[in-house]
């Protein structure tokens, strides 16, 4: 058996704790649920929330954890996307449109490794970076 990958940690479901948003950007949601999955040589992100009016949202996105800007297909806000473990507490993505990073998501863990800080930045033509910052708590399976 070889070693566990350095993005280990990350693995599982994390449930959002409302408390904990600080927002530059938007409303923070009321609920959130944050699932990341090994799917071959790539992770698989698949968050779903329920925003501050009560809509329900959903992304999914894969990538291989290496940095590398791999094609994507999200219109006018992202052509390409890369996804980066950092070190065994710290995940990142980016998005690319036409060469520009525009979008940042920074998972950091906590020392226990039951807690993941999301820092979403995003980079806006005027040059400002709103972030919107969140917790989430793994889930516990029983």
């Amino acid at each position: 058996m070889g070693d566990a990958p350095i993005y280990q940690a990350f693995l599982g479901t994390w449930i959002l704790d409302p408390t904990s948003c600080r927002y530059e950007q938007g409303e923070p949601p009321q609920a959130g649920v944050y699932r990341i999955e090994q799917a071959g040589d790539a992770l698989h992100f698949h968050v779903e929330w329920t925003a501050a009016d009560g809509t329900r949202h959903e992304v999914e996105f894969s990538g291989v954890p290496d940095g590398r800007r791999e094609p994507f297909a999200g219109g006018d806000l992202a052509d390409a996307l890369s996804v980066h473990a950092v070190s065994p507490r710290e995940l990142t993505s980016s998005a690319y449109y036409r060469g520009t990073e525009r979008m940042v998501a920074q998972r950091q863990l906590d020392d226990s490794g039951n807690a993941m800080r999301v820092v979403q930045l995003v980079r806006l033509p005027d040059g400002t970076s709103p972030a919107n910052v969140a917790v989430y708590l793994r889930q516990v399976r029983n």
